[in-house]
């Protein structure tokens, strides 16, 4: 190791990045109790990708509450960046807040989904495009979508949405779409 070497880079430093990115990682594969999702509604989506012309109908959920691996695969690759085709693992809670959303509408409707998981490729060249994504946005790390539902209005989804209190819901409508995201309670 070089003398002027930063002190982060010593291999004690090393091991608790790793540790604590081990930990991080760890915690956002962790599948909420089964307890808490057997109060959910029944645990179906439908949805169709606008980006990729792709329509899924999944049933992600039993009704005890126990998820299914192979389905949430499913999800996370439907919602892949359409850009790069890169996945990433979709934080279930994002899917819960979908469902809930699709399910407070009328739930026969498919959510259209106008952008899902973005690679952070994709992300930064939007950013110098000008677009409004953010810098550390929460679509990179697989915990927001942006939806339209057919023959719903715009402003009634935002209200369903922010209703239900459960993460991020922005309103954009000159891009024709509601923002959802799995991040704290707030809205713009």
């Amino acid at each position: 190791m070089a003398p002027d070497a930063p002190s982060f880079w010593t291999r004690r430093g090393l091991l608790r990045t790793a540790a604590t990115g081990i930990a991080l990682g760890i915690a956002r594969l962790a599948l909420p109790s089964e307890t808490w999702a057997s109060r959910l509604p029944d645990g179906r989506v439908s949805l169709y990708n606008l980006q990729t012309d792709e329509r899924l109908s999944v049933t992600y959920r039993t009704d005890s509450g126990a998820y299914d691996q192979d389905a949430l695969n499913e999800l996370n690759h439907f919602l892949r960046c359409h850009h790069t085709n890169g996945t990433t693992t979709m934080d279930v809670r994002l899917i819960e807040f979908i469902n809930l959303v699709q399910k407070r509408i009328g739930g026969r409707r498919d959510l259209l989904i106008v952008s899902g998981y973005r690679s952070p490729e994709y992300n930064e060249q939007l950013i110098r495009m000008g677009t409004r994504a953010a810098r550390h946005s929460y679509h990179v790390s697989g915990r927001a979508v942006d939806v339209q539902i057919p023959g719903v209005p715009l402003r009634t989804l935002r209200e369903v949405a922010l209703r239900l209190g459960c993460g991020g819901v922005g309103y954009y409508p000159r891009g024709k779409f509601v923002h959802l995201d799995s991040g704290p309670f707030r809205h713009w």
